[in-house]
Parts: C-alpha cells; sequence; structure tokens
C-alpha cells in the first residue's frame, strides 16, 4: 500500500478562512488525487499553530498570527469523512505536559512531530530565518538535530515529520563544514530508543534543496537501528497528494525497505510498501 499522512486542506496562508478548505469538496478534491496517485490511505495534519488552541503551548509571534482557527472543529470536520484524522505539532521544550494534554484529550490517529524553530528561529520561515545575522551553520545544525532528537525522545508523537528540513533552502544558506552525520548522530540515537516512525517526505523535491526529506545518508542510518517509515508528500494543494513518489518508493526499495507504516487511533502496523508508479 502507499500512504499520504502529512498533508493539509489549505494553503499556507495567514488570512487564509478554515471554512474555504474544510468542506466535503475539497476533501473529494485530494481523494481524487490520491486515487489517481495510487495512494490507498489518505489522512490530513494541520499544523497545530494554525489552532488557537496552541497558544497554551507557546506564545510565539509567529503563532500569535497564525492561531485563528478552532482544533476541536477540526477534528468534528474531519471525522465527517474518509480521512484519517492526524495533526502536525511542533516539539515545543518545556512544554511537554501541556503537549500531551492537546494531544491526548482528541482521538487523532496519528500525531506529526516537527521541529520548525530552533529557539526563536526558524528554519524554514523567512520572517524568522535562523540564518539572519551571523548564524553559523554547524552551530545550527547541530541545534536542530538535537532539537529533533528531544522531539522524538518526547514520546508524543507518532512520526518525526521532514528530519533534516534544516536544508530546505539549499545552497543558498550556509551549509556546515563537517559531514552532515556527525549532526545526525542524536537523532538517530533518539529514534532508536523511542521507536517513532521516521517521514520520508517528497516535499523537498518542491523546495530549494531539490531532495528528499531526509537525506538517503539518514535514512540508512536509521536502517542501522531498524527504524520504520512512513511516507508522505507535505502538500498544500490536491495536485500535490503523492508528488515525487516513484523517487522515495526507488530510495526505499533500493536499500531494502519492503514495508510502511500504517496508523488508526495511535495504532502503528506495518503494510507491505506499495509498487513504483509513474509521476
Amino acid at each position: 500500500m502507499l500512504t499520504d499522512y502529512h498533508l493539509h486542506l489549505r494553503p499556507d496562508d495567514d488570512d487564509t478562512p478554515p471554512e474555504r478548505y474544510f468542506t466535503t469538496e475539497n476533501v473529494d478534491r485530494y481523494l481524487a488525487a490520491a486515487e489517481a496517485a495510487g495512494v490507498e490511505e489518505l489522512g490530513v495534519s494541520e499544523h497545530v499553530y494554525r489552532f488557537t488552541q496552541a497558544l497554551d503551548l507557546w506564545r510565539h509571534p509567529f503563532w500569535e498570527e497564525q492561531a485563528r482557527d478552532d482544533l476541536d472543529a477540526y477534528c468534528d470536520f474531519i471525522r465527517t469523512t474518509p480521512l484519517r484524522l492526524g495533526v502536525e505539532c511542533d516539539y515545543v521544550p518545556a512544554a511537554e505536559d501541556r503537549t500531551a494534554s492537546l494531544l491526548e484529550s482528541r482521538d487523532f490517529d496519528y500525531v506529526v512531530g516537527s521541529v520548525h524553530f530552533v529557539g526563536e528561529a526558524a528554519v524554514d520561515h523567512p520572517g524568522w530565518d535562523v540564518w539572519e545575522g551571523s548564524g553559523d551553520p554547524d552551530e545550527v545544525w547541530r541545534r536542530y538535530f538535537e532539537a529533533l532528537a528531544e522531539c522524538a525522545r518526547s514520546g508524543l508523537f507518532d512520526i518525526l515529520a521532514h528530519p533534516d528540513l534544516v536544508k530546505v533552502w539549499g545552497s543558498s544558506r550556509p551549509l556546515p563544514t563537517r559531514d552532515p552525520r556527525f549532526f545526525y548522530e542524536p537523532a538517530i540515537e533518539a529514534i532508536a530508543d523511542s521507536g517513532i516512525a521516521v517521514e520520508i517526505s517528497t516535499a523537498g523535491l518542491r523546495k530549494p534543496v531539490g531532495e528528499l526529506y531526509p537525506a538517503s545518508a539518514f535514512v540508512e542510518m536509521c536502517l542501522e537501528v531498524d527504524a520504520a517509515f512512513a511516507l508522505s508528500s507535505d502538500a498544500h494543494l490536491p495536485e500535490q497528494v503523492g508528488f515525487g513518489y516513484p523517487r522515495a518508493i526507488e530510495l526505499l526499495t533500493s536499500l531494502g525497505v519492503e514495508e510502511l507504516c500504517v496508523f488508526e487511533e495511535r495504532r502503528r502496523r506495518l503494510a507491505p510498501l506499495g509498487p513504483v508508479m509513474e509521476d
């Protein structure tokens, strides 16, 4: 089977009203795109910071700008559709108990854990760019992967999203001088200890870096610790569902991966990986 668990029904637009995109008609567009792409199981995982309840976790100015929707209304709507119910929840240091309360009080099928910020600065949001000023790339990468390790070890999440997101800008931002595997190590150890599923995301193919998340070396290190994998496109439009999957499947099969994670009610099972498709 093929899955796409990390996707969004609405584009990343500050003033987009939820009622425009949280509709059965929009869901039907995503389902039709999934069928055309050969994706058998589709789930939605909107950004937690789009919901007012997320301000109980963190009151970063970016979150305060974004938090307009109601989390429970979102959950109620998705439960009227065939989609699996998920959420993409940022790991917020020192907010583990509050995050657990927010997540455990809703009936998610899975929770995607992500790291977008290093301290107050973001690795992928230009308005909060961690690279502004004198951002040292070795220090940024070190802090990012240490935060990713904390995210994995927190036990709050089922899937670790776009694990090397820090590379999103490619060569247009400074790159570290050390071998990337040096920075991966803390996250790999945390993946081994926690058992969290590692997301293979094709979203990086649509970004300046032009690569899958994560890099093949990261995937190889995950296999050394017997990690399990989830497959996603991080689509923000219907036509992005299943985008770039042949590349992702080629990588996984070349490394001997034969199964993907499937989720329901926060329970995980493994299913055979589907065949390579044509774009």
